[in-house]
Formats: C-alpha cells, sequence, structure tokens
C-alpha cells in the first residue's frame, strides 16, 4: 500500500482544529479597542520624554561657499586650505592627512 506523505496526519490535524477553536474563543481585543487604547496614550504629550525633551526650534547655518584658496580633498570630502596639498592626481587633489 502506498503512503501519501504529504497529507496531514490525524493527530496533527486535531491539534491544528484544538488550537484555533481556542484562539477563536480566547478573550483577544478588538481592533476599536486596541485603536481608542492608542489614541488614550498620544494624549499623554504633556508628560514628556524621558532623558530628552521636545524642542520646536528651526536651527539655521550660514554656508559660506569655497575660497579660492581652498580645495576639497577627493578622499576625505574635506575641505583644506591650498597649503595641505600632498597629491594631485587625474585632476583630483589629496590631502597631507590621507596621503599621510
Amino acid at each position: 500500500m502506498a503512503t501519501d506523505y504529504d497529507e496531514v496526519r490525524s493527530d496533527v490535524k486535531e491539534t491544528q482544529d484544538k488550537s484555533l477553536e481556542a484562539l477563536q474563543s480566547a478573550n483577544a481585543p478588538d481592533a476599536r479597542s486596541v485603536v481608542q487604547e492608542l489614541d488614550e496614550a498620544d494624549g499623554l504629550d504633556g508628560a514628556g520624554v524621558p532623558g530628552g525633551e521636545f524642542i520646536a526650534e528651526e536651527l539655521t547655518v550660514q554656508v559660506i561657499p569655497q575660497a579660492g584658496d581652498e580645495f576639497t580633498c577627493f578622499s576625505c570630502f574635506l575641505v583644506r586650505h591650498r597649503s595641505q596639498i600632498a597629491r594631485q592626481s587625474g585632476g583630483h587633489a589629496y590631502c597631507t592627512d590621507c596621503e599621510g
């Protein structure tokens, strides 16, 4: 007699049915109560964040363009003074720290 190994065994099938029934009969919260609890938790904004605080201030940074006596290192991408050029190759300059 041939055996079908893909067929679910009877003891496994009974266990699956019992666990499904247990999940269906459990007192799980419905989606509306979960959403309501989350909305209530959002109302605690005045309590603050432990270890920090909210700052509603916008930071502004002044960007200064690269001067004529400066270059950007092709390795570390830092803007350096021309006196720190260690090597130039292929139109790219490298600083003394990267070539060091």
